[in-house]
């Protein structure tokens, strides 16, 4: 397991950027949080392959649920990625398998 980030590091409804090395390469992540949970994703929108961030690690959420794409405002849920609106609804994120453990977030796998 690799250590990723503090838990208190996301805000509780929101998201962050991180890079993680993962199979030998360095890949752009996104994590959202809800609560004591903690979802990530590669930080590539399927819909045009493109970061999900407006600005460098600077995401939209709405109401703490949905992880939204700055260039087409498909939105994704939290909990599986999936896109529930937008131009690539039906499709979802990229997941990269993680969990908490004493308030530290980490890759698993």
């Amino acid at each position: 397991m690799m250590e990723l980030c503090a838990l208190d590091a996301i805000a509780d409804g929101g998201a962050l950027a991180l890079i993680a090395e993962l199979e030998g390469h360095r890949h752009p992540l996104v994590l959202v949080r809800r609560g004591n949970q903690v979802w990530g994703y590669h930080n590539r929108c399927p819909h045009f392959s493109v970061g999900l961030d407006f600005r460098p690690g600077e995401f939209c959420t709405y109401r703490r649920q949905m992880l939204m794409c700055a260039h087409h405002s498909a939105m994704f849920r939290f909990e599986d990625g999936h896109c529930v609106e937008g131009p690539c609804k039906g499709s979802r994120l990229d997941a990269v398998p993680m969990r908490v453990v004493e308030g530290r977030v980490v890759l698993v796998g």
